[in-house]
Parts: structure tokens; C-alpha cells; sequence
């Protein structure tokens, strides 16, 4: 047997790293994946996540199932995924609420190092709608009705920290009113107390309440997005109405545990992102009302980062969240 040269053990060495570096890519995925998505079953979130799970398992030939794990303010769900191996079979799939809990409480994991980021599925607008009752149909109109019923104009919400309520407590803060809050368990309670007259103001995600609007139940004041809607191409957006830094959209992103291998981060969200390319689950997602986005790891997590020191801001101005 001929000795090796210096070079030749180097090259060999390089290249059994590049195959040890390599593997985890190579062998994924090697059994089933679990998509959690820490709320109940319906809604654009879970939608999504089923789509998803056919993109996966047609493409790769391995059962995929959605797991639903509602509770604790889907801290539950976003728990088990921080707290599962690092290989990519188990990845969460959730909202704008994992940026804005994170502001708000302290939490049983940590949404920067707990968490690789993989991809935003999609953007879903917000807008400001009030009860067909109320006698304003203009931002200014809205406003000056709400400084004169201080402490009596309520507003509701699909929960302490969700979108519609860190929206509204943003708008407080801007337009120096002082709406209160009423909190309901989800979106159809809010929106059916709306649509009841029991409350009058709702930030509203725009796919729950488009055809209330449409039928003149509720009126549309204002948007939350930087630029008008193409579904509602006549209201203006509340940044254009005097209140530039105003904007909020929710989302649904894709989540892996930290420490999963960068192979495989990069391999999800190559299938991802060519999901939400396929003009059948853009028009898809579209009929949800919401818009499909596709980033790279890195611009997701730019993003959720700029989002919980966002709402932390929001948080801290209206007294929520842990001290």
C-alpha cells in the first residue's frame, strides 16, 4: 500500500467534512414532519399550513401532518416546536402574534435564539371598521368622534396581543384617543358583536370583514397597510391620513427549532417559496385575502426581529405586557 502524501491526507480530510457538512440535506427528510400550528383547526393560518403539507409530502414522498395546538395564547404549539430536534421534521407554522407575545410577555422559550426563521407564507391587511351606526365615515370624523366620548368608545379584538389590538393601541397612541377595549376569544366573537351593534370599532383583519363591508353592515374608515388595497381600492390607508409611521400587517411565517442545519433550512424554504410561486396557491391564498410573500431565512427573521422591538415599543406606551 503507497503512503499518502501531506496534500493527499488534506484533500481526503476536506472531503470527508463536505460529506459530514452535507449529510443532514442528503438524508432529509427521513420520516414523517409535523407542521404545528398552535391555534384551532380553520382560519387562513391553518389553511396555509394544509397547503404546505400536500406541497411537502407530494414533493418528497413523506407523510406530513398538521397538528393543531391551540392554548395558552399558542404559546403551547410554539413551546413543543422550540423544544424539538433540530432536524427540520418538526416546524411551526404561525402568525404576527409570535412577534407581538414576545414583546409583551415573558415566555417559556425565546422567539430570536429558540427559532430559525425559514420563510413569511403571507401578508394579511388589517383596516379600521366601524358599526354602520356610527356617525363618522372619514379618519378625521372617526377621530374627532372618539376625543369626544373619552373612555366610551369601545373597540374589539380577537385577544389581548393580537394584531387587532396592538393596531388599535397604536392608533391610540397617534391620534392621541383613548378607545377602549374589548377583548373576545377569536375573531368570529369579535365580529359578531360588531355585526350585533354590542361594540362599535374593530381593526379588523380585512378577509373576516370584506363582505360586511361590501354590504354596508360595516364601514370602512381606513386601512393599516403603507398603500391602498386592491380590494378596497376607495379607502385610504391611515398613513395617508396624516399618520405616516402608521402601518400594520399581520402574517403567517415558517419556523424551524434553532440549531436545525442550514441545508435543510435552505431545502424547506426552496419548496416553500415554489409553493407560493404556483399560480394555483397564489389564487389560492388570494380567495383568503391575504397575499402570498416567499423571503429568504434571512429577511423573515429581519423582520421578526424589527416586529417584537416594534410592538415592545407599543406595548411599553399603552402599559402592557409583563413588567
Amino acid at each position: 500500500m503507497l503512503a499518502r502524501s501531506p496534500a493527499t491526507w488534506l484533500a481526503a480530510l476536506v472531503a470527508a467534512l463536505v460529506g459530514v457538512g452535507s449529510a443532514p440535506a442528503q438524508v432529509f427528510p427521513a420520516r414523517q414532519i409535523e407542521l404545528v400550528v398552535p391555534f384551532v383547526a380553520g382560519g387562513t393560518t391553518d389553511n396555509i399550513a394544509r397547503m404546505l403539507a400536500q406541497r411537502f409530502s407530494d414533493r418528497w414522498r413523506q407523510t406530513v401532518v398538521v397538528s393543531n395546538r391551540p392554548g395558552g395564547g399558542s404559546t403551547i404549539g410554539t413551546q413543543a416546536v422550540a423544544k424539538a430536534a433540530p432536524d427540520g421534521h418538526t416546524l411551526l407554522v404561525t402568525t404576527i402574534g409570535f412577534a407581538i407575545t414576545a414583546a409583551l410577555q415573558k415566555l417559556p422559550y425565546d422567539a430570536i435564539l429558540d427559532f430559525a426563521p425559514v420563510t413569511e407564507l403571507a401578508s394579511v391587511p388589517l383596516v379600521l371598521v366601524v358599526h354602520a351606526s356610527v356617525p363618522a365615515t372619514t379618519l378625521p370624523e372617526f377621530i374627532a368622534l372618539a376625543k369626544s366620548q373619552p373612555g366610551g368608545l369601545d373597540y374589539a379584538s380577537s385577544g389581548t396581543g393580537t394584531s387587532p389590538h396592538l393596531a388599535a393601541e397604536m392608533f391610540n397612541a397617534m391620534a392621541g384617543v383613548k378607545l377602549v377595549h374589548v377583548p373576545f376569544k377569536g375573531n368570529a366573537e369579535g365580529l359578531n358583536a360588531m355585526l350585533g351593534g354590542h361594540v362599535k370599532v374593530y381593526f379588523a383583519l380585512v378577509p373576516a370583514v370584506l363582505q360586511h363591508v361590501r354590504a354596508g353592515t360595516l364601514r370602512a374608515i381606513a386601512v393599516t397597510t403603507e398603500t391602498r388595497l386592491a380590494t378596497l381600492p376607495d379607502v385610504p390607508t391611515i398613513a395617508e391620513l396624516g399618520f405616516p409611521s402608521y402601518e400594520i400587517t399581520s402574517w403567517q411565517g415558517l419556523f424551524a427549532p434553532a440549531g436545525t442545519p442550514h441545508e435543510v433550512v435552505a431545502r424547506i424554504n426552496a419548496e416553500a417559496v415554489a409553493m407560493l410561486n404556483a399560480s394555483e396557491i397564489r389564487q389560492r391564498i388570494s380567495q383568503e385575502g391575504a397575499d402570498p410573500v416567499g423571503s429568504t431565512p434571512d429577511q423573515f427573521g429581519a423582520r421578526v426581529k424589527a416586529e417584537i422591538a416594534k410592538w415592545g415599543k407599543v406595548a411599553r406606551a399603552a402599559g402592557l405586557g409583563t413588567p
